[in-house]
């Protein structure tokens, strides 16, 4: 199974490429984000600020919507969660579009929201099979999708309620770092790639 790491050109991909792997799989960087729809599995990681990110999509956004229309299985991780929706006031450019809503400034006093937290109504099947109760987060912004359907689980930080994670078929987005979630995090991925290969 080949999987392609979007890479938006900020930050160090290495624990996430590393989580991976673990699991005998091909894991590539990817820099064209058309070449990156091209893959069993896109993951679009959680490094950088939207705008940028929305630049580097750019080319490729309509190829990158029209394969997980089709099916692409894929895994957004913080900002990649937040790629996945309309837009976001962190910054200028579209994001995929693929889950109706928008991304906000979290309210709350101390922002960013930096380190565990639990997660609420997990009541996906890959929270059954890699149980996450508290998971590491690192975001100062938050998805507000249209539609709560979306919504997989919640958290809180002071009294802001959020998304921490929405699926649409096979898109699973997560604000948290599954990467930096110790083993249960690690696991959570593992899960997604088990599921996704059936």
């Amino acid at each position: 199974m080949r999987v392609s790491i979007f890479d938006y050109g900020a930050g160090n991909l290495h624990s996430l490429a590393k989580a991976i792997e673990s699991r005998g799989v091909d894991v590539r960087l990817e820099t064209d984000p058309s070449a990156a729809a091209s893959t069993d599995v896109l993951v679009l990681p959680g490094v950088g600020a939207f705008g940028a990110a929305a630049a580097r999509l750019a080319p490729g956004r309509e190829a990158v919507r029209a394969a997980l229309e089709a099916g692409l299985p894929c895994l957004g991780i913080c900002l990649g969660m937040q790629m996945l929706f309309d837009r976001s006031v962190e910054g200028a450019g579209a994001g995929l579009g693929f889950i109706p809503g928008t991304v906000t400034r979290i309210a709350a006093r101390r922002a960013p929201h930096i380190g565990w937290n639990t997660l609420d109504e997990a009541n996906d099947p890959l929270f059954a099979v890699a149980p996450l109760p508290i998971a590491y987060f690192a975001n100062g912004y938050v998805c507000r999708p249209t539609s709560e359907a979306s919504v997989i689980a919640w958290t809180t930080h002071e009294d802001d309620r959020f998304a921490a994670a929405v699926r649409r078929g096979s898109t699973v987005g997560v604000q948290f770092h599954p990467e930096k979630s110790s083993d249960a995090g690690v696991r959570f991925v593992h899960a997604f790639l088990d599921e996704v290969s059936r």
